[in-house]
């Protein structure tokens, strides 16, 4: 018997479009917007077999899982952000939101948004380093 495959996509609008439920296709519809709002100079990408969300390096991915949305901002982010994601499970890079409530778009709003802003800094500090090696 041949293992069960996981379909393949090349795009967010693929991701989407493969779930079978209205509901979790809109739920990730405005979790998709939500996202390119809090970082509108963002690139849309599929990384790992997930979309993702790309300005000086990787900023979120998310997923959808059988009971849950999975949101994946990096260690940091859950670090800072603990007690306002108390309340959901949550892992060192991960976040699981139930797919039985709404998403807190807020939340995830605050946290991409601090992602970008911990990107740039990233990115200022290795152009610095750059520039102090190179005179």
């Amino acid at each position: 018997m041949l293992p069960k495959l996981k379909p393949q996509f090349s795009t967010v609008d693929e991701y989407i479009a493969l779930q079978k439920d209205l509901q979790v296709r809109e739920t990730l519809e405005q979790l998709r917007k939500t996202i390119i709002a809090a970082a509108p100079n963002a690139d849309e990408i599929i990384s790992y077999q997930m979309p993702a969300y790309r300005f000086h390096g990787i900023l979120v991915w998310f997923a959808v899982a059988k009971n849950h949305y999975g949101f994946y901002p990096a260690a940091n982010a859950i670090k800072v952000f603990k007690a306002k994601l108390k309340g959901y499970e949550c892992s060192k890079g991960t976040v699981r939101f139930p797919m039985d409530k709404p998403l807190p778009m807020d939340l995830i709003t605050e946290i991409v948004k601090y992602r970008v802003e911990e990107n740039q800094e990233k990115a200022m500090l290795k152009e610095l380093g750059k520039n102090k090696k190179n005179k």
